[in-house]
C-alpha cells in the first residue's frame, strides 16, 4: 500500500504526514508514507486544495488534516 501526502511542504502537510504514520504504524499496517511535493504531480491528481492524502493513487481527502482514526479506517478498507 502506498500513501501519499501531498502538499508543499506547509505545517499542515507535515501534520497530515505525522497523522499517517501514526495510524501505520498503530495498525502495523504493510504501507508506504510518503512525501508529494512536486506541485506537477500534484496538479496531476487535479487537486486544487493542500494538504491532501491519497492511498494507492485515490485521494480520500483535500484541503484539511484527516485525523490517525480516519486514516485507519481508509487503510483497513483498503486491507479488506
Amino acid at each position: 500500500m502506498k500513501i501519499e501526502i501531498l502538499g508543499m511542504g506547509c505545517p499542515k502537510c507535515k501534520k497530515l504526514y505525522e497523522n499517517a504514520q501514526s495510524a501505520v504504524k498503530e495498525l502495523n499496517a504493510q504501507a508506504e508514507v510518503v512525501k508529494v511535493e512536486d506541485i506537477q504531480k500534484i496538479m496531476d491528481y487535479g487537486l486544487m486544495m493542500t494538504p491532501a492524502i491519497a492511498i494507492d493513487g485515490e485521494v480520500r481527502a483535500a484541503g484539511r488534516i484527516p485525523a490517525p482514526d480516519e486514516i485507519k479506517k481508509w487503510i483497513l478498507a483498503k486491507e479488506r
